[in-house]
């Protein structure tokens, strides 16, 4: 913790089949695989000296399963806001499926069908998180999805949700949000290192 500020250590999920196969993974509840599991249990010794005030978590059950595989899901807080994008139409679908039909097609720059949220829906809610960790007297992790952590991260900047396309996560990644003065910053990102071996 920064002058009073609190970090924010952010955390993907483990793998799963759909994360593995690139299948945008909404609000289908996909089962952490056995290397998700290993991912998380790793993410968990990872944070195993950080002092947390407040843990953070998606009421989905690959995010609270990486939560708890980590030793924290006893203390985290479950945040509706956290639920990954609502993808409607293309969930399940990976973009070089939806490429074929719809060429150009991004998740960020075009509507996803049905039922699905924009991209600045997906804004409102992380502000809502944002809003949430200000009120942290000590640091929080957060445990979440792929593309709600990268606008949760463009929105800390102060940047258009969209702008969390600039951002990339691999699965079980850990990466940290912070100040410098008063300035939000990014402080790490996308750290797998405590992946390897």
């Amino acid at each position: 913790m920064s002058a009073e500020r609190p970090d924010v250590v952010l955390v993907r999920h483990g793998e799963t089949d759909w994360s593995r196969t690139h299948r945008h993974t909404g609000r289908t509840d996909v089962p952490l695989t056995d290397l998700g599991r290993e991912q998380a249990e790793r993410a968990g010794r990872a944070l195993a000296r950080r002092d947390l005030a407040l843990v953070l978590c998606s009421p989905l059950g690959r995010a609270r399963d990486t939560c708890r595989l980590a030793g924290l899901g006893g203390r985290a807080e479950v945040l509706d806001d956290l639920a990954e994008w609502d993808y409607g139409d293309a969930e399940g679908l990976s973009t070089a499926d939806i490429q074929r039909q719809s060429p150009g097609w991004t998740v960020w720059t075009h509507p996803v069908g049905g039922s699905g949220e924009s991209v600045e829906q997906v804004g409102e809610r992380a502000d809502r998180v944002i809003a949430r960790i200000e009120r942290s007297e000590g640091d929080v992790a957060v445990f979440a999805h792929g593309h709600v952590l990268r606008v949760l991260a463009a929105r800390w900047l102060g940047m258009p949700a969209v702008g969390g396309r600039h951002f990339v996560l691999g699965t079980a990644t850990i990466s940290e949000l912070g100040y410098e003065h008063a300035n939000r910053v990014v402080q790490r990102w996308n750290d797998g290192t405590h992946l390897l071996g």
